[in-house]
């Protein structure tokens, strides 16, 4: 059973904390606990984050007893993750690599002494777990990527990457689910909107999801870009 530990942010917010490393079984203790907290919530409790290896509790202090979300918290880390818990569906998201789409395909595949074909054949040929969102609302920051394709950051970041960039940086892989700065590897673009207010559930992944790209070229890209532009709101 992983080592936890409890510690307090600020007077309305504890952390749960597992083993400081990417794993998944650390991981998927952490997901667990915030699916327990959330099926069974404490009184005051406003909101449950799991992360990496670790999962932050707020609560209102006026309407939450701190020494009994102590308890629960340490309750639920004893538990171990349970055998029967379900299996997420794979999210199977649609990749254009290359080109203009995936500026540094290129450099990936360098890094892994191979053709821009066998780097894209190692990204879609594996099926990956959602660590967590952060960053920006809907980034999912996934893995583990095959370390033959898991280059380092950019050692200059881009002060712009476009909605549904795919990215990977070293183990981790994720898709920009609105503009911003970053200094992943860019491989490729997904017409799929993986973050969209207008949605009744604007993110497309949660922490504990599976996920898997597959391969589309830039026609079919297109395509389902302009279909995903005018669809009508959920």
């Amino acid at each position: 059973m992983s080592a936890f530990r409890i510690v307090p942010a600020g007077d309305s917010a504890l952390i749960l904390e597992f083993e400081n490393r990417i794993d998944l079984a650390i991981n998927a203790r952490a997901v667990a606990v915030a699916e327990r907290l959330r099926a069974q919530p404490v009184a005051g409790v406003r909101d449950v984050v799991p992360t990496y290896r670790s999962v932050a509790v707020y609560f209102d202090p006026l309407q939450t007893s701190h020494d009994a979300l102590v308890t629960r918290l340490e309750h639920e880390a004893a538990r171990p993750v349970a055998a029967e818990r379900r299996r997420p569906d794979v999210i199977r998201i649609p990749v254009c690599y290359g080109g203009e789409l995936g500026p540094d395909l290129a450099g990936v595949a360098a890094f892994g002494r191979m053709s821009e074909s066998a780097a894209i054949d190692l990204h879609v040929g594996a099926t990956y777990h959602v660590f967590m969102l952060g960053f920006m609302p809907g980034f999912a920051y996934m893995g583990i990527v095959d370390a033959r394709i898991a280059a380092p950051r950019r050692e200059t970041p881009r002060v712009r990457v476009p909605r549904g960039a795919v990215a990977i940086a070293g183990s981790q892989t994720g898709v920009h689910p609105s503009e911003a700065p970053s200094g992943w590897q860019l491989i490729g673009r997904t017409p799929v909107k993986v973050f969209d207010s207008a949605r009744a559930d604007p993110f497309l992944m949660k922490a504990g999801d599976a996920v898997s790209f597959y391969q589309i070229d830039r026609a079919e890209f297109d395509r389902m870009d302009r279909s995903a532009q005018t669809r009508q709101p959920d």
